[in-house]
């Protein structure tokens, strides 16, 4: 069983090695292009550029950061650094910022910050952990989710993925209240997202006042007591994050869940639907995006356990990486500027379904980084 798990170990580098040539290659070509934007998902084989608030915007000078951190590329270090500096603008707008500013700055600002020490990143990076602080329920022990004020008592699964920036300034900062509303807000998760199989509600909803839990919502997924795939990515990745800076093995129980969930039932090509419990229809939106998140995540958890049982997640997530380049692999089209396809946004809703999006090309080739040993995280 040792030599098993050691070929496939080594399987494994070679594999991630490959493919890491190739996403330095074709980044490199379509960089040039994107240049300084905020692209979210492709459209007609290049990526659309979304408004400079857009939550998905730490993913592209995330993955240039990645890219630099291995190549010195300076070219694409100077176009990460540009799209981090237009993301001022909503820093400095009347207007509050949402909830996903971990998933904008902890990829750009404290990315940068980690890479170059660059103390303008660590001033941005902590000015919005400090406001996705003010967004703390006390009550209800929840970060709150979106603007709206119908909205106000509401939390998100996807929030998890937030957390790595409040962990982050409490180490940054040497103070734990980031800690404290970072830990509050994963317990939340525990007792009121994530249920006892290892799936989760995408939205609950709570009396803003007493913090009492009223219902969940469907929100991405198919319905209130359904299983959108990216959220249980979401809770997995996250969670191991939380397991990561704290070591409570509370969070690392929550994170081995999640992943025995997802490993039972995602199809045999790696690739699924947007919800593992909807039923089948005509065009359904399938996910790469879910499968290469939970694979990261997996690696992630994997670098908190005993050897033996590390290489059962990193070789289910290197099988399951696999799955998906070959199921979604857009490398060798010069007309697709997106790494992978088949990932979808929002099926309910209809929103670029089925289609190349810029988190899968992060996550990607985060997993790939960890697959070769280059285990520091922006998060």
């Amino acid at each position: 069983m040792t030599t098993a798990w050691h070929n496939q170990d080594e399987e494994a580098k070679l594999w991630a090695e490959e493919r890491w040539s190739r996403i330095v290659d074709k980044v490199g070509r379509t960089s040039k292009r994107i240049g300084a934007s905020f692209p979210y998902a492709s459209v007609n084989g290049q990526y659309n550029d979304e408004p400079v608030d857009w939550w998905t915007n730490g993913f592209w000078p995330g993955l240039l950061w990645l890219i630099y951190r291995e190549t010195g590329d300076e070219r694409l270090r100077a176009i990460a650094d540009e799209v981090e500096t237009k993301m001022d603008e909503p820093l400095q707008a009347f207007e509050p910022l949402h909830h996903d500013v971990g998933f904008m700055w902890s990829l750009s600002s404290v990315a940068q910050y980690k890479l170059t020490g660059n103390e303008k990143s660590k001033l941005r990076a902590l000015t919005v952990a400090s406001h996705l602080t003010g967004r703390f329920n006390l009550k209800g022990g929840f970060i709150r989710a979106w603007n709206p004020p119908e909205r106000i008592g509401w939390a998100i699964i996807d929030c998890m993925m937030n957390l790595g920036l409040l962990y982050w300034a409490s180490e940054a900062t040497d103070d734990p209240r980031f800690r404290h509303v970072a830990m509050a807000h994963a317990d939340m998760t525990l007792r009121d997202i994530l249920r006892p199989d290892g799936s989760t509600n995408h939205i609950v909803c709570f009396d803003p006042e007493t913090g009492e839990r009223i219902e969940s919502r469907g929100g991405q997924g198919y319905a209130p007591d359904s299983a959108w795939s990216r959220g249980t990515a979401w809770a997995l990745y996250g969670m191991a994050i939380s397991a990561r800076y704290t070591q409570e093995e509370r969070y690392i129980l929550a994170a081995k869940r999640t992943a025995h969930f997802f490993l039972a039932n995602v199809p045999d090509n790696g690739l699924p639907p947007y919800d593992f419990r909807a039923p089948w229809e005509e065009g359904m939106g399938m996910d790469a995006s879910a499968s290469i998140c939970a694979a990261d995540g997996m690696l992630e958890l994997s670098l908190l356990l005993p050897e033996a049982e590390a290489k059962l997640y990193r070789n289910a997530a290197y099988r399951l990486l696999r799955r998906v380049d070959e199921t979604c692999g857009a490398w060798d089209d010069p007309k697709e500027e997106g790494l992978l396809r088949f990932s979808t946004a929002n099926f309910p809703r209809r929103t670029h379904v089925n289609v190349p999006i810029i988190y899968a090309d992060f996550f990607f080739a985060e997993a790939v980084c960890k697959l070769r040993g280059k285990t520091d995280i922006f998060w």
